[in-house]
């Protein structure tokens, strides 16, 4: 039975970090969270979201606004590709690109929680329910301003905390410094304890090949985008010089773009993010390619999204722990046994609280 989409709404909010976040390129000042909500005629409504890390937020919410939710309005919302369709067909000129993802995410996100607030289907199993918990790491203990006993600690009380693993941020001046500061955590933690890497594209191919040499004894699980994310090329030649798995995609914003590290062979593991790629419809496609090409998916930030589509297919490897949404939601993530729990709760099963979004917003 069809539900077309009556009434939508896009606003913004600043949500505070909590806690300062750094890493070789970047420091994450605040999320700028964009809000869509979408109205069905059965009354059926969704609540959607995209972020940005400090900057962008509002050309988002102007392009919603101008743009694509004119484009869905009347559309029903029963058909999620169909919606998604019809907002690139609205934004052909744009795409393919960050804004316009992030702003497709947003709707897309409101369409699948619409859906499950009106069969009653939580997200991990309508998108296909492969398995109830996913391993986590936690990457709150590993920021690159935080000296070496900051990163001992850390990394102890993520075990502790039961934990699969810890990432840490690298990208120091030299290769000395970041391999003394993963030894150090290595041998706090012993040799079963998963440790992943991440320079945020800071390196040239010649540095990362460096580096990567100088981390390979430290046992490595992954070493995430050691170089500019627009170079699959340089992945490739990188992948075929080390044993270290490589590990991309929260900085890529289409399907095709997956598509050419997963048939380079120039990343092991896949990381998509629901947001920037534009939503659960693209982000499930992703997973998918990843699947046929006997990669793992380990989904970049956006825990309590991510636990549920993670969880949702049977590539899912990892969920990564940072927590952002505690000043406007309830704390839904269940962490068991070194595992994420996905929400049963109908939609994407995130308790929003409307008092505090309402409270943060800022157009």
């Amino acid at each position: 039975m069809s539900d077309r989409i009556a009434a939508a709404e896009a606003w913004l909010c600043e949500l505070p970090v909590e806690r300062p976040r750094t890493d070789a390129m970047q420091s994450f000042r605040a999320q700028e969270t964009v809000f869509v909500e979408l109205t069905c005629e059965s009354g059926a409504t969704g609540l959607g979201y995209t972020y940005t890390i400090g900057t962008g937020g509002p050309a988002v919410l102007s392009l919603l606004r101008a743009t694509v939710l004119p484009a869905v309005t009347g559309l029903d919302a029963t058909r999620p590709e169909a919606v998604w369709e019809a907002m690139a067909a609205s934004t052909r000129a744009t795409m393919t690109g960050a804004i316009t993802s992030l702003a497709f995410a947003a709707v897309d996100t409101a369409v699948w929680d619409a859906d499950g607030h009106r069969t009653g289907r939580s997200l991990w199993r309508a998108a296909g329910g492969a398995q109830e918990s996913v391993p986590a790491y936690d990457t709150e203990g590993g920021w690159l301003h935080l000296d070496t006993e900051e990163l001992v600690d850390g990394a102890l009380a993520a075990r502790d905390a039961g934990f699969a693993g810890v990432k840490l941020k690298v990208g120091k001046p030299t290769a000395v410094e970041d391999a003394a500061r993963i030894g150090a955590v290595r041998d706090a933690v012993g040799a079963d304890f998963a440790i992943m890497l991440d320079a945020n594209q800071c390196f040239t191919l010649g540095e990362a090949v460096r580096r990567a040499d100088a981390f390979a004894p430290f046992g490595i699980e992954w070493f995430e985008e050691p170089l500019p994310a627009d170079d699959p090329l340089a992945h490739q030649r990188l992948a075929a010089a080390t044993a270290i798995p490589i590990a991309v995609g929260e900085s890529l914003y289409s399907l095709r773009q997956f598509q050419t590290y997963a048939r380079l062979g120039a990343a092991s593991i896949l990381q998509p993010d629901a947001a920037r790629v534009g939503g659960v419809t693209p982000w499930l496609k992703v997973a998918h390619l990843a699947e046929a090409h006997s990669l793992p998916v380990a989904p970049h930030f956006l825990m309590e999204l991510h636990a549920s589509l993670a969880a949702a297919v049977p590539n899912g490897r990892y969920v990564e722990h940072i927590p952002q949404l505690r000043a406007v939601a309830a704390d839904t993530v269940r962490l068991r046994d070194g595992r994420l729990h996905a929400p049963d709760a109908p939609g994407l099963g995130i308790a929003w609280d409307r008092d505090a979004i309402a409270g943060l917003r800022l157009d």
